[in-house]
């Protein structure tokens, strides 16, 4: 079942993305339960999965980065909690979508990388069946597209040590947004090799992360009650001001058409 804490604490089981990961490879982007889906939940998944897939094809792009609304996250004024790359799979008409990205397993602090079609990224009971995508621009798509089909090359900037609230100028861990961010800008920059790097042209490029007013009794609550929360890689002046800063879907999309790496607006799809 999904870890839960009390009211107070529910944002560290809301957070960003990945926080439904695996207890074996089969279920990963899925609650920790073992059982089967509920039927509803498959209906509509996969509604939102073909819905997504043709609004994608309508585009004719390569490569865009798409959202889910796994939690409810309004009180935070963000919308989206998970992030990863779409993609078309080959190079031939009508090849299939893919969705490359991160998450947690299930009870730990440890992340991986994986390779979903639409229809298993949406079969996460989220809390609202809508999805989000931004088309890329086209030099963006050009350089990402041979990288999200290489696995040696997409895991250059992965850190397995996961926090679902990581500091976004730190290495210590990484979230899955982070990490489809900091990718990103590896795929475009080539003198951003390493994570430290990517992290500091984000700076130079005027990435602002999301800051979350987080208090000492729901940062203790967390931190005791989840193996993927953690706060010690945040500065000691914002952590004890209650000022956790973590990358979201939601700055992503705000900062990708000021940094010129995306065409428009995201677009919204539903079933």
């Amino acid at each position: 079942m999904k870890a839960r804490l009390n009211a107070r604490g529910l944002i560290a089981a809301a957070l960003l993305g990945a926080a439904f990961a695996l207890a074996a490879p089969a279920q990963a982007g899925r609650p920790c339960d073992t059982g089967a889906p509920p039927v509803a939940a498959v209906t509509q998944g996969m509604a939102l999965a073909a819905a997504t897939a043709r609004a994608l094809d309508a585009t004719g792009e390569q490569v865009v980065v798409l959202a889910r609304a796994g939690q409810d996250l309004s009180r935070y004024g963000l919308r989206w909690s998970h992030l990863g790359f779409a993609y078309r799979s080959g190079d031939t008409p009508g090849a299939p979508w893919r969705v490359l990205h991160k998450l947690n397993h299930c009870g730990t602090a440890e992340g991986a990388l994986y390779r979903h079609g639409l229809g298993e990224f949406f079969l996460d009971n989220p809390h609202r069946y809508e999805a989000a995508f931004v088309a890329l621009a086209s030099e963006a798509q050009v350089r990402l597209l041979p990288l999200l089909r290489d696995n040696a090359a997409a895991a250059r900037w992965h850190e397995p040590r996961y926090n679902m609230v990581a500091y976004p100028w730190a290495q210590r861990y990484q979230q899955s947004n982070q990490w489809v961010l900091e990718t990103l800008v590896g795929a475009m920059e080539p003198a951003a090799a390493t994570r430290e790097r990517a992290q500091a042209w984000l700076q130079f490029r005027s990435y602002e992360p999301t800051v979350l007013r987080l208090g000492a009794f729901t940062r203790l609550g967390a931190r005791a009650g989840m193996a993927h929360v953690a706060f010690d890689d945040h500065p000691n002046d914002k952590r004890f001001s209650d000022r956790i800063e973590t990358v979201t879907v939601d700055s992503v999309f705000a900062w990708l058409p000021r940094a010129g790496l995306a065409q428009g607006a995201p677009r919204i799809v539903r079933p």
